[in-house]
């Protein structure tokens, strides 16, 4: 059994915007925002707290309805709000009367960012942060190939990742996408295809990795391009999968459109090259995304791909500035070449190959670095 800390890596920047802002944070049902939240106002490991509200909870809902909030603590938790219709309206509500002498959390298994939209209410009054699964770093400061090996194992939640056992981690995946389905997408989304809907998730992690044709999906599950469209967008709101789209540099042909689609949870995919890549661009969407929310920079996650089908799997932006390439190899002894046909053409200052092996050859700035992954998460300091 593999203990986990509490403390997570966005923690003392929740901390600092807790001053003069609501934090609201999103991420996957089940990557420990709740536990992170009560973490942050001192309740104790599984025990209930009195300035813990929770919408799916009847006792709490009523009170939230008659705003007959907890008169101890001075920071109030408020979990999936966001099912609640009014809920904008409360917020602002809330911080205009309580701020900045009690302050809000506001945790939810849905891009709050997509909910809070349709009108500015609140807008001046939030800092947003994504929570992600647990990463190399986060799981040991300094990681090792075993750390690497238990994640490619049982992904980076951390109900699976804490226990250890392959059966356990069976059925908690069956179970979290049933909740997804029940307790979040139908409670959010204007749905009537729950059956068509779960062959669609159903059908995702064997398309990971790989430009994403959306017309193979309609012809699969015989509807409309735009279905399936809507759909996948659903999907990313609730945080079960995410996407792509291409970098471009003047001097090559690179593809416009196709976008590359990984999910959250990449433990649900297949073993081998394709779940090792997933966790690549899982961590590097971390990098992206703390950078973002903590710094304020604009990150972006694109891949490299060109009509002849050459493709490096991920390019890392600041604003439309490219910092560095990241190449996907299962083995550890060849360098692959289109890491070096892109290297020679486009304006990506360091490429890297990551592996899954021991060896560390070769220079990012000149050519490309082949290491082990576990090692370049280290030296790039991922979250």
């Amino acid at each position: 059994m593999t203990k986990l800390t509490r403390h997570r890596y966005i923690a003392s920047a929740v901390k600092s915007d807790l001053v003069d802002k609501m934090v609201f944070i999103g991420g996957p049902r089940q990557v420990g925002k709740t536990t992170l939240a009560l973490h942050l106002i001192g309740a104790e490991r599984g025990g209930a707290h009195p300035s813990y509200l929770n919408w799916d909870i009847p006792s709490h809902r009523r009170r939230i309805l008659h705003e007959e909030l907890p008169s101890e603590g001075d920071t109030l938790v408020f979990d999936e709000i966001h099912k609640f219709a009014r809920w904008r309206s409360f917020m602002k509500g809330f911080y205009d009367r309580y701020y900045p002498g009690r302050k809000a959390i506001v945790t939810g298994s849905a891009r709050l960012d997509y909910y809070r939209k349709g009108g500015d209410s609140l807008q001046g009054r939030t800092r947003y942060f994504r929570l992600h699964p647990y990463s190399l770093r986060e799981l040991n400061a300094r990681p090792t190939p075993a750390d690497l090996d238990l994640l490619l194992r049982f992904g980076g939640f951390p109900e699976p990742l804490s226990k250890g056992s392959e059966k356990h981690w069976r059925r908690w995946q069956r179970d979290r996408i049933d909740r997804v389905m029940e307790a979040d997408l139908r409670s959010l989304e204007r749905v009537h295809e729950m059956s068509l809907l779960e062959l669609l998730a159903d059908a995702l992690p064997e398309r990971v990795g790989s430009p994403l044709s959306i017309q193979n999906l309609r012809g699969d599950l015989e509807v409309s391009h735009d279905s399936v469209r809507r759909w996948l967008d659903i999907f990313e709101r609730l945080y079960l999968c995410f996407r792509l789209s291409p970098y471009g540099p003047p001097r090559i042909r690179a593809v416009k459109k196709e976008q590359k689609l990984y999910l959250w949870d990449w433990s649900a995919v297949p073993e081998g090259g394709t779940r090792f890549e997933n966790l690549v661009a899982s961590h590097l969407l971390k990098y992206c995304h703390f950078l973002e929310d903590t710094e304020g920079y604009r990150m972006d996650l694109r891949y490299l791909r060109d009509t002849d089908k050459r493709e490096v799997d991920f390019v890392v932006l600041e604003g439309k500035k490219p910092l560095f390439a990241v190449e996907c190899k299962t083995g550890e002894r060849e360098v692959s070449p289109n890491a070096r046909y892109f290297r020679a053409r486009t304006p990506i200052p360091q490429f890297y190959q990551v592996h899954l092996g021991t060896r560390d050859y070769g220079d990012a700035e000149r050519d490309v670095r082949v290491l082990p992954f576990w090692k370049f998460a280290q030296e790039m300091k991922l979250p």
